[in-house]
């Protein structure tokens, strides 16, 4: 966009630059603009503004706020009349492809993997090796493996539901996996590997203490049973397996470089002990008391399933330079590694530990995996957001290797995008009061469903009458913020004015029907329930460790049962999730404005 030069400004073009920046911020994210965002836009095109910068931040406001009134289809309806051009830029930008994998042309097929710990549901960090390895295998029509890497009973036990739950929650996701595997069903795989490997002389069976063996290592120095023969590390690997030696009393030790310099490295252990009748598998009970590491059974199961490329976070960085030792010992190749940066998602509670921690002692005020405070996949599709946007959230982060942040706003933005087009638009008023209005004469409206999708219908609403006037409900803080304005529109409905309240009814007079008087007039437009046959609803909104519920009421069409996990509107309040409809009243989620 060029830059226009500071000493021929034409003022008068002012206002409809400033048009333009709020609208494609606004439809950058989902509806809504930034003051802040525009200002910096038109100053940027125009520099000489900076020493009218009061003036300009007023009508910066100003354009902002009438945009922000605008739904999204009438925001990209104006820019298409007068900047279109812009409209198409704007979709090339957002357009994001993910670069390619490396060395891919080696391979005949590529194959990816996504290997969660089933100790726990999904959430939107671990989203994030998923999608991408799936996306990956899927742009290069390869095969996308599931593994379920559940070899610590002790630490990081199973739990026995989360293997469904990890495999609904990719299912939502869209993801479709090619193979399945769950670790602790292959123990007699890895130790059959490991007498091959003990064969090879790279690795053996250690029985130093901890703290003897940290003496070794620190010092670069081999421990004692580094050199044993083939011969009694087979003996010792049978002891273990047959559960000869209790907890810390032996460990397999793969042979590394013991003078590396990270001293994690040195010789790290593949296979440990765990006294599995006191900390049973989900899986196998206390079948097993000798099991395999991560870096262990992930190095082997990669080299096993044909995995060509592995996605995961730089913390893996070094978990990647000990599985590599592994593989020299057996011959084998190493997959390509790709490490991404740290994804810092703000706006949830995401931590597992913590959110295990608010389950087990919240004492009933957390409603479960899929509380809506959580940053867990069961939860954000709980509160409205789509599988599409998930996808999207991540994949306009990607690969790279520097740390990302997402704010919850980001991730609303994206999804406001998606189900705006789509969602029914339904009056729901909180704090209701009565308005009675006379000289009405309408006995029912009909009102679409959605101001330019057709497809979604209408639905009618009867009006209810007292004494020949027109009685509705509408919200307290509208007539508080607008009851001495010459004009108010009811949306859909008529243009009154109230003129006073008796008792705890407002009473107003009618006006006309007409929307374009009401647009002449600038009148403000406010939402109303009919007093006949109205919904009651809560409505369940998140702020961070809060629950906030907010009573209120709504048309009768909310009673519909096709609404139930279903994003509506709720006009000027905000986008929901129906999550149940019982007895003539309604529980939704607050998704995002």
């Amino acid at each position: 966009m060029s830059q226009i030069h500071e000493d021929i400004v034409d003022y008068s073009k002012v206002k409809d630059i400033i048009l333009k920046h709020t609208l494609l911020n606004a439809i950058k994210h989902g509806g809504k603009a930034s003051v802040k965002a525009v200002v910096s836009k038109v100053i940027g095109e125009i520099p000489s503004l900076r020493s009218r910068i009061r003036e300009i931040l007023k009508q910066v406001n100003e354009v902002v706020n009438y945009v922000n009134s605008l739904t999204l289809e009438e925001q990209k309806r104006i820019i298409e009349e007068k900047w279109p051009e812009l409209l198409t830029e704007e979709r090339k930008v957002e357009e994001k492809v993910l670069p390619p994998l490396p060395n891919a042309e080696k391979y005949k097929v590529i194959v990816t993997r996504f290997a969660p710990n089933p100790d726990f549901v999904l959430h939107l960090g671990n989203a994030r090796a998923a999608i991408l390895s799936y996306e990956y295998a899927r742009m290069y029509k390869g095969k996308f493996i599931l593994r379920f890497e559940d070899t610590d009973p002790k630490t990081k036990k199973p739990m026995i539901e989360a293997y469904n739950l990890i495999k609904e929650d990719l299912k939502w996701l869209g993801l479709k996996w090619d193979e399945e595997y769950i670790q602790s069903q292959r123990m007699e795989l890895y130790y059959n590997l490991v007498k091959e490997l003990i064969k090879r002389k790279g690795v053996y069976v250690c029985l130093c203490t901890q703290e003897e063996f940290k003496k070794y290592r620190d010092s670069g120095r081999p421990c004692p049973h580094r050199g044993q023969s083939i011969e009694e590390n087979l003996e010792l690997w049978d002891k273990m397996v047959r559960g000869d030696f209790n907890e810390g009393e032996a460990v397999l030790r793969v042979k590394t470089d013991m003078q590396h310099p990270d001293p994690s490295v040195r010789d790290w252990v593949a296979f440990r002990i765990i006294d599995t009748d006191k900390y049973p598998h989900p899986l196998t009970g206390s079948k097993y008391v000798a099991w395999p590491t991560y870096n262990f059974a992930a190095a082997v199961d990669d080299h096993l399933m044909g995995v060509t490329h592995i996605l995961r976070a730089k913390e893996h960085y070094q978990n990647t330079v000990k599985q590599i030792y592994l593989y020299k010992h057996m011959g084998w190749s190493y997959p390509e590694t790709i490490h991404f940066g740290r994804l810092k998602i703000e706006g949830f509670i995401l931590s597992k530990s913590k959110i295990r921690e608010l389950l087990e002692k919240g004492l009933g005020e957390y409603e479960g995996y899929d509380d809506p405070r959580f940053g867990t996949l069961r939860a954000l599709r709980r509160r409205g957001f789509l599988p599409e946007t998930i996808r999207k959230v991540i994949l306009s982060v990607g690969v790279k290797s520097a740390d990302a942040k997402i704010h919850m706003d980001n991730i609303a933005s994206i999804n406001r995008k998606i189900v705006d087009p789509i969602a029914h638009r339904i009056m729901f008023v909180y704090k209701p009061v009565k308005l009675r209005i006379k000289g009405l004469t309408v006995t029912k409206v009909k009102i679409p469903f959605h101001p330019t999708n057709t497809k979604l219908g209408s639905r009618e609403i009867v009006l209810s009458r007292h004494n020949n006037a027109v009685e509705v409900y509408v919200s307290e803080e509208d007539i508080v913020k607008y009851k001495d304005k010459p004009i108010i529109r009811l949306m859909e409905l008529a243009n009154i004015r109230i003129v006073r309240k008796i008792d705890d009814t407002w009473e107003c007079i009618a006006l006309s029907t007409s929307l374009d008087e009401a647009r002449k007039a600038k009148a403000p437009i406010i939402q109303w329930t009919p007093t006949s046959g109205i919904v009651k609803v809560v409505v369940k909104k998140p702020e961070g460790t809060k629950l906030h519920l907010i009573e209120g009421i709504a048309e009768p069409a909310l009673l519909n049962t096709k609404f139930i996990d279903r994003v509506v509107q709720f006009v000027r309040f905000g986008f929901v999730r129906i999550d149940s409809i019982k007895n003539g009243k309604v529980v939704a989620y607050f998704t995002h404005e």
